[in-house]
C-alpha cells in the first residue's frame, strides 16, 4: 500500500466514529493551545519588562548603599559628597552625567478635588537628563529651584489624572504634599512601569525641599546616585572608574565594598532569569494537557483495536503483512495528534491574542509572542505524542494472530 492509500483508509476509519474521534482530538487541541498561549504570553511579559528596563538607558548605572557579596559591620551611607566626586571628569572620565535622589513611597498627596498616594522622589536638575526624562507641559526643576528650597512638583501623567482628572492645562495649579503646599511646575512624559514601580505615579520635587520638608534624611545621605556613562560600551570602565572612587572615599578594600553598582544589563540579566523561568513554567504546566491528550490518543486506539480485531484478522488472511497493519494504526494516531495540533495552534493564537487586548484595556499592555520555534515545538511534539501513545495499540494490533483473530466475538 502507498502512504496516500494509508491516509486516506486512516481518514474513512477515523470518520466512522466521528464522536470519538472528535472527543479525543479535542484532548490534543486543548494541550496545544495551552502550550502556545502559555509559551506566547510568558515570552510578552518577558519582552515588555526587558523593555521598560531597556527604555530607562543603555548606559545607565545605579549606584546603592550596601553589598550583598560582603559582610560589613560599619556600611558608609551614599551621600551629596560622594555624588559630587563621582561627577569629577577627572577622577571618572567614562561619566558624563550623575544624579543623586532620595525617594519616598507612599506620600499622601491631595489637590482641590481628590486625594492619593504616590510615590514622591528628590531629585537635582541632571536628573532629567540622566534618566531621560521628558517634561510634556511646563518645565524641569531648575538649580535655583533646588538652591532656594522651591515648593515645586512635577507630577507623572496618572498621578495628574488622580488628582485633577486630567494631564494638561496644570501648570500653576495647587498640590498639598503631606499637608504642604506646592506649584505645578509641569507634567512629565509617559514612561509606564520601570525598574522601581510605575514611573507614572511618581512625583519630582527639588532635593534640597525633599530633604527639609517631606523625606526625612539624616545628614546629606542620599538613596541611590544614578550615572550616566559616555556610551553603552563604556558601562564596565565606568562601573570600575566608581567603585575606586567610592573605595577610596570610604575607604574600604577590594571585595569589602560597602556599596554596590548595577548596570542596565544586570537588571536585564536578572529580568530575563525570572521571566524565563516563569515561561518554561507555564509550559511545563501546559504540557501535561498534551500528555492527557496522548493518554486519551491510547486508550481510543486500544478500543478500535478491540472492535476491530476480526476485520485485523481478515486483512492477514488475505495477506496483509504485520509490517501493514502497524503503520495503519500508527498513521491513525498520528492523524489525531497532527489535526488537533493544527487546530490547538490557530486556539492558541485566539487565546494569546484575547489576553493582550484584556491587558491592554486594563491598563498594563504587552504584546503575546507567538514565535516560530514555538509553533514548531507544538507541532512536532503533538505529531510525537501521536507516534509514542499509538505505538502500543499498533503494536497490538499487528501482533494478532489471523485464526484467532477471525475467532473473536
Amino acid at each position: 500500500m502507498t502512504l496516500t492509500q494509508i491516509i486516506i483508509e486512516s481518514l474513512e476509519s477515523l470518520n466512522a466514529n466521528k464522536l470519538r474521534s472528535g472527543l479525543t482530538i479535542l484532548g490534543i487541541v486543548i494541550g496545544v493551545a495551552a502550550v502556545i498561549a502559555m509559551l506566547a504570553i510568558g515570552q510578552g511579559a518577558q519582552d515588555s519588562i526587558t523593555g521598560s528596563i531597556s527604555g530607562i538607558g543603555t548606559n545607565l548605572l545605579f549606584v546603592f548603599s550596601g553589598n550583598d557579596q560582603a559582610e560589613l559591620r560599619n556600611i558608609r551611607p551614599l551621600t551629596m559628597a560622594d555624588a559630587a566626586a563621582l561627577a569629577d571628569p577627572f577622577a571618572v572620565p567614562s561619566v558624563i552625567g550623575v544624579a543623586p535622589i532620595i525617594q519616598s513611597n507612599s506620600v499622601r498627596m491631595a489637590s482641590s478635588s481628590d486625594q492619593t498616594t504616590a510615590t514622591v522622589s528628590g531629585v537635582t536638575p541632571a536628573y532629567a537628563s540622566v534618566r531621560n526624562y521628558v517634561v510634556v507641559e511646563g518645565d524641569f526643576i531648575t538649580e535655583e529651584q533646588n538652591l532656594g528650597r522651591a515648593s515645586v512638583v512635577l507630577l507623572g501623567p496618572e498621578l495628574a489624572e488622580k488628582l485633577f482628572g486630567r494631564t494638561e492645562g496644570l501648570v500653576g495649579e495647587t498640590v498639598r504634599i503631606e499637608g504642604q503646599p506646592f506649584r505645578v511646575a509641569g507634567v512629565l512624559e509617559s514612561r509606564g512601569g520601570g525598574a522601581f514601580g510605575s514611573e507614572d505615579n511618581e512625583a519630582l520635587i527639588p532635593l534640597s525641599t525633599a530633604r527639609a520638608r517631606i523625606i526625612r534624611r539624616s545628614g546629606d545621605r542620599v538613596d541611590v546616585i544614578f550615572v550616566q556613562a559616555i556610551s553603552a560600551d563604556a558601562v564596565p570602565q565606568a562601573s570600575e572608574e566608581l567603585a575606586q572612587v567610592l573605595r577610596a572615599r570610604h575607604r574600604t578594600d577590594v571585595g569589602a565594598d560597602d556599596f554596590t553598582v548595577f548596570s542596565q544589563q544586570d537588571f536585564l540579566e536578572t529580568a530575563a532569569t525570572i521571566t524565563g523561568v516563569f515561561t518554561t513554567f507555564l509550559g511545563g504546566i501546559a504540557a501535561i494537557s498534551l500528555l492527557v491528550g496522548g493518554i486519551g490518543i491510547m486508550n481510543i486506539m486500544l478500543v478500535s483495536v478491540s472492535e476491530r480485531t476480526r476485520e485485523i484478522g481478515l486483512r492477514k488472511a488475505l495477506g496483509a503483512r504485520r509490517k501493514d497493519i502497524l503503520v495503519q494504526f500508527l498513521t491513525e494516531s498520528s492523524l489525531l495528534s497532527l489535526i488537533g495540533g493544527l487546530v490547538g495552534i490557530f486556539l492558541g493564537w485566539v487565546i494569546a491574542t484575547a489576553v493582550g487586548q484584556f491587558a491592554a484595556a486594563s491598563g498594563t499592555p504587552f504584546n503575546p509572542n507567538i514565535s516560530l520555534d514555538a509553533v514548531l515545538l507544538a507541532t512536532v511534539f503533538s505529531a510525537a505524542v501521536g507516534l509514542f501513545f499509538g505505538i502500543y495499540p499498533a503494536n497490538r494490533a499487528a501482533s494478532l494472530e489471523p485464526v484467532e483473530a477471525l475467532r473473536y466475538e
